[in-house]
């Protein structure tokens, strides 16, 4: 199963590279995925650049950083574990005493076994993370005299760049469905890499296949990644996506859960009830109001994408969120493929359905295609009601079976119609 090899890059090759919204972690890890995937495009996007209201921050790297006692033992190591250091810190190079080292540190009181995830990406800071154990020994084994020594030998880049990949399989039509996750997130498993190992079993499972719509995936920074590829692609996007998942926090085993597109009433939504129904799942759905994550870029006014988000247990609903626990105990093979299954099905039943979209502006004049009656008898001038009927619900959000409903005909007299509309280059 093609789930079990990306399970073990993630586990042994993906987890421990040190990501961020920019830098080597990231395109290190675009690399890898694209060693599986050679027909993975691999972009880059200057710093600095202004993408609608945000501006892409400096590129940051990090090579090391410790704390160090007064006899040189190191106490806290970026080494050991690469979220012990607050995401985007700055170089710094001090000696603190323990009262000033105490309030650079960020711990969880109530999971003492844990190293919070912590970042400053727009404003520069710097900081350390640590168990809360870890923190009690400083507190209990140091005096407040007692001097120590910081180091985070970090960098920032005002002309590196902002990187993210992309792979097209294509299909007998140009419309497509758009899968995005986000590859940004150092050392956690569910948060992070969850997303991206379903994306590459569902790239193995579908570039096999003979799709009737195009499949378009992407692998971005969060929020700020999408946002640069919404400023570059919009168009194109609004043109041809038809559908399309968010995938992220799909890899537990604890439950199974969604996020509907801001108006719950799209192909993507209506594809992904069908999927839990026809896989026989009890899921959770998620208003869109609540904390969001990619989807809140691709559903933003002006933007309107119908992209729904699909996980497991939902960002930040859960214990482990954001904190070194987020780990592959948590992160199963059975989890993994759970949420696969949701996604392959959910993307299997978009490509069977038939999504007339109109390409006239206002009523077409049917009277120049032969559509339109010469007499004005009652049969006739129902005949051309339906079919002008069809037409105002062709808009890209309803497939055969819901226009057949939504104008009161039958399948097979909507999909007579059907017919009769593309032969005449009205829909496609």
């Amino acid at each position: 199963m093609s789930v079990k090899k990306y399970y073990f890059l993630g586990k042994n090759e993906l987890f421990h590279i040190c990501r961020s919204i920019t830098g080597k972690g990231i395109r290190k890890s675009l690399k890898i995925i694209k060693r599986h995937f050679p027909k993975l495009k691999i972009f880059n996007t200057k710093v600095g650049k202004k993408v609608f209201d945000w501006k892409i921050p400096d590129e940051w790297n990090i090579n090391s950083a410790y704390i160090k006692d007064k006899n040189n033992k190191i106490l806290v190591n970026f080494k050991d574990n690469n979220l012990h250091v607050v995401g985007y810190s700055k170089p710094v190079k001090k000696i603190l005493k323990k009262k000033d080292l105490l309030r650079k540190l960020y711990s969880l009181k109530d999971k003492p076994d844990a190293i919070p995830y912590i970042t400053s990406y727009y404003k520069k800071s710097w900081g350390f993370c640590v168990t809360e154990n870890q923190k009690k020994k400083i507190i209990i084994n140091y005096k407040n005299n007692d001097k120590f020594k910081l180091s985070i030998n970090s960098s920032f880049n005002n002309k590196g760049f902002l990187n993210y990949g992309e792979y097209y399989i294509k299909g007998i039509s140009e419309k497509e469905i758009l899968i995005s996750t986000y590859l940004c997130h150092p050392s956690m498993a569910n948060n992070e890499l969850s997303g991206p190992i379903v994306a590459m079993s569902l790239i193995n499972f579908f570039k096999k296949k003979k799709l009737n719509k195009s499949i378009r995936f992407i692998f971005i920074p969060e929020t700020i990644g999408s946002i640069v590829y919404l400023k570059k692609n919009i168009k194109y996007l609004k043109k041809n996506v038809i559908a399309g998942y968010n995938l992220t926090c799909i890899g537990d085993e604890k439950n199974h859960g969604c996020m509907f597109t801001k108006y719950g009433n799209t192909i993507s939504d209506k594809s992904l009830i069908e999927a839990y129904k026809n896989l026989g799942i009890k899921y959770k759905k998620f208003p869109f109001i609540e904390n969001g994550s990619d989807e809140r870029q691709f559903n933003s006014p002006g933007i309107d994408l119908p992209i729904a988000s699909i996980f497991r247990s939902k960002y930040g609903t859960y214990s482990e969120y954001h904190t070194s626990l987020d780990n592959f105990s948590l992160v199963t093979l059975k989890g993994l493929s759970g949420g696969f299954k949701v996604a392959k099905k959910a993307i299997e039943i978009i490509q069977n359905k038939i999504v007339p979209i109109t390409k006239i502006l206002c009523e077409p004049q049917m009277g120049k295609r032969g559509l339109y009656p010469t007499l004005s008898t009652i049969a006739n001038m129902k005949k051309t009601k339906k079919m002008m009927n069809f037409i105002q619900y062709s808009d890209g959000k309803n497939c055969l079976h819901e226009i057949a409903k939504l104008i009161g005909l039958s399948y097979k007299d909507t999909f007579k119609i059907y017919l009769i509309l593309i032969k005449n280059k009205i829909i496609e």
